[in-house]
C-alpha cells in the first residue's frame, strides 16, 4: 500500500482537463451535461492531483470517471433531470421549514418494499417529505451488521423486493413530495461481494482493491495507532484470512475496508454511486465517512484525504445527478464531524452532539452542555444544515468534547460512565431501560441502545417519561435543519427483547431497539388513553405546528441564556423583528424565568402551540420536562 502523500501534480498524459473537454466536445454530449463538467471538472482534476498524483494511472482514472459520469448522465431519467433543475433553481430546498424526515428498516417496518409503498398515505399524514431506508441491497445471510456488509450496490435483497421496485417506489415518494434517502456503504463491503472474492484470488486488477497484508508486520504496525471498533467481534483493525494472510476490518470480521489509495477503487464505487442516483435516490447517506483513508502512524480517522475523497465523489454528481445531496455519518469529536459540512462535501449531516447531549441533559437534569453546544457548535456554512435526531438505528456514544465538559466541571471520562450506567439502569434513580452495545472491559468504553421511550422512561412506568419523548423531539423539531423521526417512535414503541432468541441478532444488542412495525400501539394511536395515543398527539401537533413557521426554516440559531440550569432556550429569527423563542426544561421540577431575564424580548407573547396568548411580563413559569414555542417580538 502507497504510504507517501502524493506529488503536486498528475504524471504527463492525454488525458488533462483540456483534452477531456476537447473530447466531450468533438463526441456532441448534451451541452447541460458539458456545462455542468466545465463547471467541475477543474475541480475534480485537482482533487485526483492531490489523492492520485504520483500514479501512472491517475489521468486514465480520471477520463474513465468523467466516461462514466457521461454515460449515467445520458442513461438519466427525464424526471430526474428536472428535479436537478429545480434543485439548482432553490439550492436550500433542503432547509425549509417543511422538510420532516422518517427512517425504518424495509423488513421491520413494512415487510417489503411493496409495504413502504402501502404506507405512503400514512407519511404523507405525518407530514413526511424525507424517508430513509436502512440498508436494503444484498448482504450475507444471518449477521450482515444490519445490512451494513453489503455484497452488491445493484441488486437488492430479494426477501425486500427489486431494484425495479425501488426505482418505481422513488417515483411514487417523490410524487407525494418525499425524497428517497439510502445508505451509500462506501468504507467497505462485505466479504461476499464479488470484488472481495476477486481480490482474495488474486485476479488482476482487484488484488489492490482492499488491504490485504502477507503476515502480521504491517497490521501490528497500523494498530500501534488505529482503535477497536467492535472488541466482541474481534480484536485490532484486521481479521486472519483462510490462506493466513491479513485484511483489513474497521467494523466486523466480514466488513472489508476498500483501498482508496487505489483510483480504481474510486471509479468502481463511482459507479455504483451514479447508478443509485439513476434510480431516483435523491440523497446518501455516506456511512462512516472518517475512516475511509488509512495511512501508518495515524488514527486512520479523519484523515485529509477522506474529505478529499468526499469532494471528488460531490463533483462527479454534481456533473451527472446535480440535484442529489450527501448525507455525513461522522460520530466523531464535534469539531471532526462539522469539518465534514459543506456544499463542496456533505451539505446535510446527522447532528450526533445535539442527540447525545439531550440524553446528557435529561440524565443528570443539567442543561449546561446542551446549552453550550448550541451557543458554540451549532452554526454551519450557508449552503449546508443539520439532520437532528432522538434516536437512530445504531448506539449512542457520548461525543462530546472533553475540554467543552471541562469548562463546566466535569470531567468526560467518568461522566461517560455514570451515563452508561444510567442508561442501561445501573445508576440509582434510573428512569431508563437501555442495553449496553460494545462494553469493552479492558478499556470501560460502551455505548447505550434503546428505543426512545424505553431510554425516556415509558417503559418504566416513569410519570415524566412521556414528556421527555416529546422534549427530546421538541428540539430536533426546532434547532434548524432536518428533524429525522426513527418510525414508530411516534407512537412510543418499547424496546424488543425478543432479538436475544434470534441467532443471527442475539450478539448485536442494537437489534433491542430495530422493532418489528408495533402494530399494537399504531392501532392505538388516536385513543388518548394510551401512551401511544398521547404521545403520537403531541408529537404530530408539533410536526404540524413546525410545517407552518417560517422561523423553523434554515440553521440560524441565537442561544438565549435562561440563567436556569435546567433549561435549554434559543431563539429562531423571523422576519420584522419576530423570532420563536423555544424553552426546554429537562429539570423532574417546574421552574421559574424571571422577568428580567426575559427583558429584553416584549412581553406580549403567543404559544405556537396551543394558539394561547402568553404574558412575559412577569415572567415565565416552564413545567418539569415541558417545552414552550413561544412567537416573540424583539425589543
Amino acid at each position: 500500500m502507497r504510504q507517501a502523500f502524493p506529488v503536486t501534480q498528475l504524471r504527463p498524459g492525454p488525458h488533462d482537463v483540456s483534452s477531456i473537454l476537447a473530447d466531450l466536445t468533438a463526441d456532441h454530449v448534451d451541452r447541460e451535461f458539458l456545462g455542468n463538467v466545465e463547471l467541475h471538472l477543474p475541480r475534480l482534476h485537482d482533487l485526483f492531483v492531490q489523492l492520485y498524483g504520483d500514479r501512472a494511472d491517475g489521468f486514465e482514472s480520471l477520463a474513465s470517471v468523467v466516461d462514466l459520469a457521461r454515460r449515467s448522465w445520458a442513461a438519466r431519467p427525464a424526471d430526474l433531470k428536472a428535479v436537478d433543475r429545480g434543485r439548482a433553481s432553490d439550492p436550500d430546498w433542503f432547509a425549509d421549514e417543511r422538510m420532516v424526515g422518517g427512517v425504518c428498516y424495509v423488513d421491520r417496518y413494512a415487510g417489503g418494499l411493496s409495504g413502504i409503498r402501502d404506507a405512503i398515505p400514512y407519511f404523507r399524514e405525518l407530514g413526511l417529505t424525507y424517508l430513509h431506508l436502512m440498508p436494503l441491497f444484498e448482504s450475507p445471510e444471518g449477521n450482515s451488521d444490519g445490512g451494513y456488509a453489503v455484497s452488491s450496490y445493484r441488486r437488492v435483497d430479494p426477501k425486500l423486493g427489486t431494484m425495479q421496485e425501488l426505482a418505481e417506489l422513488a417515483t411514487e415518494l417523490r410524487r407525494a413530495g418525499i425524497s428517497l434517502v439510502v445508505d451509500f456503504i462506501f468504507n467497505h463491503t462485505s466479504n461476499e461481494h464479488r470484488w472481495a472474492k476477486k481480490a482474495i484470488a488474486g485476479d488482476a486488477g482487484y488484488e489492490d482493491f482492499y488491504l490485504i497484508f502477507p503476515d502480521r508486520e504491517m497490521p501490528d504496525a497500523y494498530e500501534q495507532t488505529t482503535r477497536e471498533i467492535f472488541p466482541d467481534d474481534h480484536p485490532g483493525s484486521f481479521v486472519q484470512l483462510d490462506d493466513g494472510r491479513w485484511i483489513w476490518a474497521t467494523f466486523y470480521h466480514f466488513q472489508w475496508d476498500l483501498n482508496y489509495a487505489n483510483p480504481a477503487v474510486f471509479e468502481a464505487m463511482t459507479g455504483e454511486m451514479l447508478f443509485l442516483a439513476n434510480q431516483g435516490v435523491e440523497i446518501l447517506r455516506m456511512d462512516a465517512v472518517a475512516f475511509i483513508w488509512k495511512r501508518l502512524g495515524t488514527t486512520c480517522e479523519s484523515l485529509p484525504e477522506a474529505h478529499l475523497l468526499l469532494q471528488a465523489f460531490n463533483a462527479v454528481l454534481r456533473m451527472a445527478a446535480p440535484g442529489l445531496l450527501f448525507k455525513s455519518e461522522a460520530i466523531v469529536h464535534p469539531d471532526e464531524v462539522v469539518s465534514y459540512i459543506s456544499p463542496e462535501e456533505c451539505q446535510i449531516s446527522y447532528n450526533p452532539l445535539q442527540m447525545a447531549l439531550t440524553w446528557e441533559a435529561l440524565a443528570t437534569r443539567d442543561a449546561r452542555l446542551l446549552q453550550q453546544a448550541l451557543e458554540r457548535r451549532h452554526a454551519l456554512p450557508p449552503g449546508t444544515a443539520w439532520v437532528n435526531y432522538v434516536r437512530s438505528h445504531d448506539d449512542i456514544g457520548w461525543t462530546f468534547a472533553d475540554e467543552d465538559a471541562a469548562e463546566l466541571g466535569i470531567d468526560g471520562y467518568p461522566h461517560r460512565r455514570f451515563l452508561n450506567d444510567f442508561y442501561v439502569g445501573r445508576a440509582p434513580g434510573s428512569f431508563a431501560r437501555g442495553v449496553p452495545f460494545q462494553e469493552n472491559p479492558r478499556t470501560g468504553d460502551a455505548r447505550v441502545t434503546g428505543t426512545t421511550a424505553s431510554l425516556a422512561g415509558i417503559e418504566a412506568g416513569d410519570a415524566g417519561g412521556e414528556d421527555r419523548v416529546v422534549l427530546a423531539h421538541a428540539l430536533a423539531l426546532s434547532t434548524g435543519g432536518i428533524p429525522l423521526l426513527y418510525l414508530g417512535d411516534e407512537v412510543a414503541q418499547l424496546n424488543d427483547y425478543g432479538y436475544a432468541d434470534r441467532p443471527e441478532e442475539a450478539g448485536d444488542s442494537r437489534w433491542v431497539h430495530r422493532p418489528f412495525r408495533p402494530e399494537g400501539a399504531y392501532a392505538e394511536r388516536t385513543d388518548a388513553t394510551t401512551p401511544a395515543g398521547r404521545v403520537f398527539s403531541r408529537l404530530t401537533r408539533l410536526i404540524d405546528v413546525r410545517r407552518s413557521t417560517p422561523e423553523f426554516a434554515g440553521n440560524e440559531l441565537v442561544a438565549f441564556d435562561a440563567r436556569v440550569s435546567s433549561v435549554v432556550a434559543f431563539l429562531r429569527p423571523g422576519d420584522h423583528g419576530f423570532a420563536v423563542f423555544v424553552v426546554a426544561n429537562v429539570a423532574d421540577t417546574a421552574v421559574e424565568i424571571d422577568a428580567l431575564t426575559l427583558s429584553g424580548l416584549a412581553p406580549e407573547a403567543l404559544d405556537i402551540v396551543t394558539s394561547h396568548p402568553v404574558w412575559l411580563g412577569a415572567g415565565l413559569t416552564v413545567p418539569a420536562h415541558g417545552v414552550r414555542w413561544l412567537r416573540v417580538r424583539l425589543r
